[in-house]
């Protein structure tokens, strides 16, 4: 499977470990190249995130709505076997049950990153708590999802993912990062490919992230994947689903470049000695 890779590498020489960025439902890599990318490259780490196949240059764009979960993991194992050593993943939203499900197969990689992701058991406990905390955009969404992005708008685009100040420009920009998103792979992550990873310590540094108004993946959801995984836990204010692309974006890029060098390169000293 051709897939389209978005790279940003440093002056220096690169730290480890390198970084591989995993997009979430509807999007592709261009999510990460805005602000993630150059901001991870400036401080010293090669910066890559892929195009799942049928999303954004990647090979399948016909084929999206036939594309299972699985097929998203084969891609992720691919674009892992890319990279110059084992890196450290990092997945928004249906990204981040990627990488769980990845991680079944028990990989050589540097750490794992759940930023907003959809937690282990899956989309029920998500799609639940929006339908009734959110039912009129709830309805919205399930719209676009079976529509695409023709259904979309700038105002729904701002209720769905963004903090309500964010500026339109903006925005403008970011709805043509959209596109569809494979059905199959939502009633995958609805329990017709569930997850096999049993609760306890994943054997790599785990992050967990979250957003003080993600309608999508509650913090109250963020913190039981953390407790799920064992693992630290961190839940941004004033921001919402689309936290790589927010505003204040940089706090949490700043917060995961603090844990980066306390919990993983810290870890790999004594392997590089």
């Amino acid at each position: 499977m051709q897939l389209d890779m978005v790279s940003r590498r440093p002056e220096t020489t690169p730290k480890r470990p390198p970084l591989l960025f995993v997009h979430g439902s509807f999007s592709d890599a261009r999510v990460w190249d805005d602000y993630f990318l150059p901001y991870f490259a400036e401080r010293g780490h090669e910066a890559h995130a892929v195009s799942l196949r049928g999303h954004g240059r990647s090979e399948g764009r016909e084929r999206i709505h036939t594309w299972r979960l699985a097929d998203y993991v084969a891609d992720l194992a691919q674009a892992v076997a890319a990279m110059p050593q084992p890196p450290l993943l990092v997945g928004h939203s249906m990204g981040g049950m990627v990488i769980q499900k990845y991680m079944e197969r028990a990989p050589a990689v540097a750490g794992v990153v759940l930023m907003g992701s959809v937690p282990p058991q899956g989309l029920l406990p998500s799609n639940l708590h929006m339908a009734m905390r959110h039912p009129f955009l709830f309805q919205q969404m399930a719209l676009f999802s079976v529509l695409g992005p023709s259904f979309g708008s700038i105002d729904l685009m701002r209720r769905l993912l963004f903090s309500p100040s964010m500026p339109t420009e903006l925005l403008r920009k970011f709805i043509h990062y959209t596109q569809p998103e494979s059905q199959v792979v939502s009633l995958d992550m609805m329990g017709l490919d569930p997850l096999r990873l049993k609760p306890g310590r994943l054997p790599v540094p785990t992050l967990v992230l979250g957003a003080q108004h993600d309608i999508f993946v509650s913090p109250a959801l963020v913190r039981e994947t953390a407790r799920f995984y064992r693992a630290e836990c961190h839940v941004c204010p004033n921001m919402a689903h689309a936290m790589m692309l927010e505003a204040n974006w940089r706090e949490m890029a700043d917060y995961l470049l603090g844990w980066i060098a306390r919990a993983v390169e810290k870890r790999a000293e004594p392997a590089a000695a």
